[in-house]
């Protein structure tokens, strides 16, 4: 293949990606007390789209354009600042909704395109490679902070207003919504996946997201070498803190514990942890294997809501 006909199958990718996707992306223009704001949001059902929790952050709604010259007043049904996601729902339907993906089954280097509608521009389109996987992107929530984890890392160049807009991959599926330019070049989107999934649909049934509260902090440590093989997990988390009187407290967790797996899962990261405590685990058993003075001991801990 020479070259161009390389650039003409490039091109075709990503035509077709913007083809596809830019009837689904819309415009937000938001009003706030403090003042206005903007940003994009793709249609994933009809009459709901996805976009940032930060873009509308303030605001209980706002107008919605579209590539085809369509306005709509929308409301907000439910944003969830620790995920960076929220879910806003259009007076007048019939924008085609986009169809998600997984992005857990991203590779570095494939192609994505990101698509959105700053400041009603009647759309924008940009195409890269997934530079980095894995990222992780702090989000705070009043004095509340967690990690957004598996952020996607992109070269494709985000335009001021993307934010809330679709990162696709070549098949045209929403893996992402663009949520941050950290410098020239760079940009960062949350990711669609499994834990994502269930956020948004926290947000259509009930608003926002309620998570579990387990009560206890750790880092990440190696694992004994033999241990490490035997179990095929390199890393467990050394419990540094437990809140006296929390779930983990009451289940027998001591500090230098060093949790190795929950709920059948190997918790080598705080993230990993994380992802356990969405709504489901609330007031649910969840077994817990530490290792203790070089034995394993197996307790049970009954998370709570987050308040």
């Amino acid at each position: 293949m020479d070259t161009e006909e390389a650039l003409d199958a490039y091109s075709r990718v990503v035509t077709g990606v913007a083809t596809s996707l830019l009837p689904s992306v819309a415009a937000l223009s938001v009003r706030t007390p403090r003042g206005g704001g903007a940003g994009s949001a793709v249609t994933f059902d009809d009459g709901f789209l996805l976009t940032n929790a930060h873009v509308v952050s303030g605001s209980n709604g706002g107008t919605a354009a579209f590539a085809d010259g369509t306005d709509s007043r929308f409301d907000l049904v439910g944003a969830d600042p620790l995920s960076d996601l929220a879910v806003v729902r259009v007076h007048h339907p019939g924008a085609p909704a986009a169809p998600l993906g997984d992005a857990d089954k991203l590779r570095i280097g494939q192609l994505v395109v990101a698509v959105g509608n700053p400041m009603g521009l009647a759309g924008s389109v940009t195409a890269g490679v997934v530079s980095g996987l894995g990222r992780s992107l702090p989000a705070r929530d009043g004095r509340r902070l967690r990690i957004i984890d598996n952020v996607i890392q992109t070269d494709a160049a985000l335009n001021p207003g993307n934010s809330g807009g679709a990162l696709a991959d070549s098949a045209g599926q929403v893996v992402g919504v663009n949520t941050a330019v950290a410098g020239y070049g760079l940009g960062l989107a949350v990711p669609i996946n499994e834990p994502t999934r269930h956020i948004i649909g926290e947000l259509l049934a009930h608003g926002r997201v309620r998570r579990a509260w387990l009560g206890v902090a750790g880092v990440p440590v190696p694992l004994p070498p033999p241990l490490a093989e035997r179990l095929g997990q390199k890393h467990g988390l050394r419990v540094v803190e437990v809140v006296p009187g929390s779930p983990a407290g009451l289940a027998g967790i001591y500090l230098g514990d060093v949790l190795v797996t929950a709920g059948g899962r190997p918790t080598g990261t705080v993230q990993a942890l994380q992802r356990l405590m969405l709504g489901p685990a609330i007031g649910a058993d969840l077994p817990i294997t530490v290792l203790r003075r070089n034995a394993f001991v197996d307790v049970v801990a009954i998370p709570q809501e987050l308040p």
